[in-house]
């Protein structure tokens, strides 16, 4: 037996609260921008690469030109690209409502389409990202009429300063493992993986088991009473990120937890275009070996990173704050019309 569809009217009636309460949400979220001076764009959806993490998967397309040339062309899977051409052509601030499509995701948390909401500062330290998640926090509580964040048994407050971490930090309290010892050494991470009982594959690389113990160990603990800045990845888990000045094997890149969620990815941007296409390479010789493709390299957004200024960035997952600010547990609730699930 099939279930209803999104439009039935006793499901619709269902969702309608949440999608109302988006609606305020949004307003709410453009308004603070506003405030604060940042120009709204909107990029385009088309592009010459999708993005070039190794584990992202995207929609590909055909542009057929009038003389019946065609051109292969991907939905994007984040506003990037495009955003930072606008810094360098010189925008110094600006947010986007960006609807983007990553193939191979669905499930509570994960859809094929949705919405990322990313703004960028030109010439502006990586700590006001910080200050500004924490206000978009308490707006979007504020909009919901909420006191408290939930998912999933979970609960956060949306008012309460940020608690802030390093993940060398978290690694110590949640895993006991000296993550900064083992850059580089797959062995030296396997090995202290297997003392906490992870489970390590003979062809996990250093960043598979590294990504599996933030899922199983540390991941579960953020968020929980107060939103967490989890901060300082290691440069090779922050592939469009700047080293910090303080140590050159930390990057400045941060990840904003609630409810044990990630929600949003932060940037103090990488603008140096040659060690930008070293990453992507690596990156995409990686996807060949798991997956099997590889992403073109867009080649005019290296020569705009040539030209942008020093810049931070952050990329929000709106449908999933909606989810924390409504009680949702799913989200396809928050949806106004979700993608139609295969039968």
């Amino acid at each position: 037996m099939t279930s209803s569809p999104w439009w039935a009217p006793h499901v619709y009636a269902d969702r309608r609260p949440f999608l109302q309460a988006r609606s305020r949400i949004t307003t709410a979220v453009r308004a603070w921008f506003e405030t604060k001076d940042f120009a709204e764009v909107e990029t385009a959806i088309l592009q010459a690469s999708p993005g070039n993490e190794a584990h992202l998967h995207a929609f590909a397309t055909e542009l057929i030109s009038p003389d019946a040339s065609k051109t292969r062309l991907y939905l994007h899977t984040s506003p990037e690209f495009a955003a930072k051409k606008l810094l360098a052509g010189g925008e110094k601030r600006l947010f986007t409502f960006a609807r983007v499509f990553r193939n191979r995701e669905r499930g509570a948390l994960h859809h094929p389409e949705f919405t990322m909401l990313e703004w960028y500062r030109a010439n502006e330290p990586y700590a006001a990202l910080i200050d500004d998640c924490a206000a978009l926090l308490a707006s979007a509580a504020q909009a919901a009429g909420t006191k408290n964040f939930n998912l999933r048994g979970r609960e956060a407050d949306p008012f309460a300063l940020p608690e802030r971490l390093t993940v060398g930090e978290a690694f110590r309290c949640y895993a006991d493992i000296d993550l900064l010892a083992t850059l580089d050494d797959r062995e030296a991470i396997a090995a202290a993986a297997k003392r906490q009982g992870i489970r390590v594959a003979s062809d996990d690389t250093w960043a598979d088991v590294f990504s599996r113990i933030l899922v199983e160990r540390i991941e579960p603990n953020l968020g929980i009473g107060r939103a967490t800045i989890l901060d300082g990845y290691p440069v090779s888990e922050a592939a469009l990120a700047r080293p910090t000045a303080h140590d050159p094997r930390v990057a400045e890149r941060f990840e904003l937890y609630v409810c044990a969620v990630e929600i949003a990815n932060a940037f103090g941007e990488l603008t140096d275009p040659a060690e930008q296409r070293r990453r992507f390479e690596s990156e995409m010789a990686e996807k060949q070996r798991v997956h099997g493709e590889r992403y073109p390299v867009d080649e005019d957004f290296l020569e705009a990173l040539g030209q942008m200024p020093p810049a931070s960035g952050i990329a929000l997952g709106f449908d999933r704050l909606v989810m924390l600010a409504t009680g949702a547990q799913r989200i396809e609730q928050v949806l106004w019309t979700p993608v139609v699930e295969p039968q």
